[in-house]
């Protein structure tokens, strides 16, 4: 199968967090792979978002409109449809980034809690939490 994107694609290693429902709703997420034209980004777990998003990459200080273009797993690609020109106040969006980075870590120790779980030996005399 051939290459279908029209700029090259760069290897990343971004953190970023997709805004949506009027930048009522974000989660944070990996940008992985940047071009001018899209973006691949990934989640710690499966996730549902809708068709249309803002991708911001606080690294680059930099917000996109995006397009949701295909979906797997815990992957989705997007289509970078333009900057967004409107920028939230930056205690507010400082606030938002706290919240989405929390949720997170609870993510990850929520999956460390099952894995210790797992891993206990029967009878061991400890109760689970």
């Amino acid at each position: 199968m051939g290459e279908r994107r029209v700029t090259r694609r760069q290897k990343s290693f971004l953190h970023g967090f997709v805004y949506f429902d009027k930048r009522r709703g974000v989660m944070s997420c990996l940008v992985r792979d940047l071009s001018d034209d899209g973006a691949r980004i990934i989640f710690s777990q499966s996730v549902t978002i809708p068709g249309n998003v803002n991708l911001h990459i606080p690294q680059r200080d930099r917000t996109f409109r995006a397009k949701v273009q295909w979906r797997r797993g815990d992957e989705i690609g997007l289509a970078l449809t333009g900057m967004e020109t409107v920028n939230a106040n930056s205690q507010e969006s400082e606030l938002i980034q706290r919240v989405a980075q929390l949720e997170a870590e609870i993510v990850a120790l929520k999956r460390t809690i099952k894995q210790l779980k797992r891993e206990q030996p029967a009878g061991s005399g400890i109760e689970a939490a």
